[in-house]
């Protein structure tokens, strides 16, 4: 009770006493790691985080060890007196790279980063997987079994926020999104009552995790995985000259069509700013998940001449370990579908050289700038429907459609302020073309997109009710979506301008529908 009285004898603020008081409550509650600001590990663990942005300052960090903690921590911040005026945030591994996704000024932030044990039953095909893991840790734990799971392509990125986001990997063409390979959650609710979710019990919130974020049921205490055998990959990464954008934009539309035909390969391309170079140089990531050796169908990427590469036969962790970007900047991201044509690829390739230009003339040349494009095609969400099925809608395409990220990635605040208004504009500029060409597509991967776009609008009105009605069944008093206001929450879908279209004005009323977008609530 001191740090609380402290506060008010200094005339600070009541909800600051309050927050002071609710960390001192956590202690009392027997949770022995709770972390205070100007102290070394709370100072680790703020910059362990991914991407500065997300660095906040809690006015304490609380570290749960094990389920019970969980408990302990949810029954406290919801159920105590101390904390009833303190919001809080929870935190995975802290990749999610905008301000207050995973993180919180002022409140307290429960950072699972001690829950990140992985255990593999052979017996029952069975991973577990803590909440607070990296893929790095999977990877670490499975690789020498011989053994895995489909997972993260970048081995800092988290367990929970990538499951409950949807997850892309190596193995998405051969058992569709990670999510869909998650046979229980685990879950603390904000009752603080322990459920589990799976095919026979809870599947309404079993589906409503997968792809509808955790943020919006509760606390996931523990994800248990298919795990299979697997041997090393073939994979690696290559570089090209920018010259070569045609080649490799005709190579792709040509692959994207054919991964429902080769669904042991993975394929990843992005333009890319380095800094070194001071100029755009084409990256690609290539994999064979079965480890054939540079098999037919990455021949016409082999064919263009590459300036270096790092192909090999490598293990699972090694090469998502080599798909790092560099940490200590500020990143801004924004993300959209389209449709597989080349017109709209090319364009696309195009307005992020003029940003990159643009950016350039006046800002620091420290800055990194992805325009990454991963294909969807059908046969993703064929084992999507097959598994149980998710809520992000894409089992309602019936063509295969290509995935962007675009982002920089800047050192300081002041360059943030003025990045983020410039990629916004620029990803409208790319969205406004692929739908003035009919081919673009309303769905938004949550795992890319940023804070003011609407990923869960964009999986269509029955899985915004399908989420909505699991979040009100295990939280009906909507403590998750008001004590833990980050994230993307179900009662915020829907609400913000520009979710899955460019605007209103483009396309006449949002009432009405876009007119040349492929809107999945429509189809």
């Amino acid at each position: 009770m001191l740090r609380g009285a402290v506060a008010v004898i200094l005339g600070l603020p009541v909800a600051l006493a309050q927050n002071s008081t609710c960390c001192q409550a956590l202690q009392d509650a027997g949770l022995s790691h709770v972390l205070y600001p100007n102290s070394t590990a709370y100072e680790n663990r703020t910059e362990s985080y991914w991407s500065v942005s997300a660095q906040l300052t809690p006015h304490c960090i609380v570290q749960p060890t094990c389920k019970s903690d969980v408990v302990k921590v949810v029954n406290t911040l919801v159920k105590g007196e101390s904390c009833s005026a303190t919001k809080f945030a929870v935190r995975g591994g802290g990749h999610t790279v905008w301000a207050g996704s995973n993180n919180i000024n002022n409140g307290v932030t429960v950072d699972l980063g001690l829950m990140a044990e992985v255990t593999l039953d052979k017996n029952g095909s069975t991973a577990s997987i803590g909440p607070g893991a990296r893929w790095m840790h999977v990877y670490g734990a499975l690789d020498p079994e011989g053994w895995t799971v489909p997972g993260g392509r970048a081995g800092s990125v988290g367990v929970s926020g990538f499951l409950t986001g949807g997850g892309n990997s190596f193995f998405s063409a051969r058992r569709g999104f990670a999510c869909d390979n998650v046979k229980n959650f685990e879950l603390v609710t904000a009752d603080g009552e322990v459920v589990n979710a799976n095919e026979q019990e809870n599947p309404d919130l079993w589906q409503a995790l997968k792809g509808g974020s955790a943020g919006n049921f509760g606390i996931v205490t523990r994800y248990d995985m298919f795990a299979f055998e697997a041997g090393n990959l073939w994979g690696g990464t290559a570089t090209y000259n920018k010259s070569t954008t045609a080649q490799h934009i005709a190579a792709y539309v040509k692959w994207t069509d054919n991964v429902n035909n080769y669904p042991a390969g993975s394929s990843i391309i992005f333009w890319s700013y380095v800094p070194a170079m001071k100029d755009i140089v084409i990256l690609a990531a290539y994999d064979d998940t079965e480890g054939n050796e540079a098999p037919a169908g990455f021949d016409d990427f082999m064919a263009i001449p590459r300036i270096a590469d790092t192909l090999r036969i490598d293990s699972h962790k090694a090469l998502t370990d080599e798909l790092e970007q560099a940490t200590g900047y500020r990143d801004i991201w924004f993300t959209m579908t389209f449709a597989n044509d080349p017109k709209i690829f090319t364009k696309i390739v195009e307005l992020n050289e003029e940003f990159v230009n643009e950016w350039k003339v006046n800002n620091d040349p420290d800055f990194i700038n992805q325009c990454m494009f991963q294909s969807i095609p059908t046969i993703f969400s064929k084992h999507s429907v097959e598994k149980g099925g998710n809520v992000m809608g894409l089992d309602k395409l019936d063509q295969n459609v290509i995935m962007l990220l675009f982002n920089i990635a800047v050192k300081t605040p002041e360059e943030e302020a003025a990045a983020r208004p410039l990629v916004r504009s620029y990803g409208e500029q790319m969205q406004a073309f692929a739908a003035a060409k009919g081919g673009l597509i309303s769905w938004q991967f949550m795992n890319y997109a940023d804070a003011y776009q609407d990923p869960l609008a964009s999986y269509g009105a029955d899985n915004v009710e399908k989420i909505r009605a699991a979040a009100k069944k295990f939280d009906p008093k909507g403590i998750f979506q008001t004590k833990a206001p980050g994230g993307f929450k179900i009662t915020r879908a829907g609400t913000k301008a520009g979710s899955g279209v460019v605007e209103a004005a483009l396309y006449g009323s949002m009432n009405e529908g876009p007119k040349t977008v492929a809107n999945l609530s429509d189809a």
